[in-house]
């Protein structure tokens, strides 16, 4: 019920709830009762329909507080935003998305989508979700393209771009105007996050983030996964 929100919808009636999660009226009725004695969901005495409550804050800033990966990426990250003049995005999987767990700008103003921490991209049309992909191993990659039903040139050029290189791109598919290359990162548990270097097309075209950006991008994702005692794509693509 709560991952009915994450698509920006401010407030939902029950009979919304209801639709998007396909349970029952009662049972929305029941579990958002629930969540509103937890605090996690608000209800507005007038118009009854629900909201996110304060208590996810807690729950986010908890989840945040144990991904230690963020505290070693900050320094690596800042410093590629500011060597680039873009964007640097950290993020994990959560579902069929890549959620953004940390982000880093250079300082100078840049041309760029804003996207912060919370921010959801897809797995299939963005770098990060892509070198996500490409990271996994055959079995559990084939089940998320089957999630996905996505097939084809680009998707199937990027995985063996991870595959030879270590990284992704994605080059205007979901941006317009945007170019960025990701590569993944192994936590020390084995699961996989990725980070990516990116902003405008006429900053970053194609044979730059190849040549320029791809070499520190690969070397700041193995000095990060150096510092946690994970690994990276880059040094399984070597």
């Amino acid at each position: 019920m709560l991952n009915c929100f994450s698509g920006g919808a401010r407030s939902l009636s029950n009979g919304e709830l209801s639709a998007l999660t396909k349970v029952p009226k009662p049972t929305v009725t029941r579990l958002a009762a629930t969540l509103v004695s937890l605090g996690l969901l608000r209800q507005d005495a007038e118009t009854e329909k629900y909201s996110l409550g304060a208590g996810v804050l807690s729950l986010a800033q908890a989840f945040l507080s144990g991904l230690d990966v963020r505290a070693y990426a900050r320094p690596h990250m800042a410093k590629l935003a500011e060597t680039f003049g873009g964007s640097v995005l950290l993020a994990v999987r959560e579902g069929l998305d890549m959620v953004v767990i940390e982000a880093s700008r250079a300082r100078a103003p840049v041309l760029t989508v804003r996207l912060d921490v919370g921010s959801r991209l897809p797995l299939a049309s963005s770098a990060l979700g892509r070198a996500y992909l490409g990271a996994l191993e055959f079995a559990e990659r084939a089940t998320l393209l089957d999630l996905l039903q996505t097939t084809g040139p680009a998707i199937e050029g990027a995985l063996r771009d991870v595959a030879a290189h270590g990284y992704s791109t994605s080059l205007g598919e979901l941006y317009a105007e945007i170019n960025s290359i990701a590569t993944a990162i192994a936590l020390p548990g084995g699961e996989w996050v990725a980070l990516n270097c990116g902003g405008p097309a006429f900053s970053f075209p194609e044979r730059r983030l190849r040549e320029e950006v791809a070499p520190r991008l690969l070397a700041a994702a193995r000095a990060i996964a150096t510092e946690i005692g994970g690994n990276s794509a880059g040094l399984k693509a070597a």
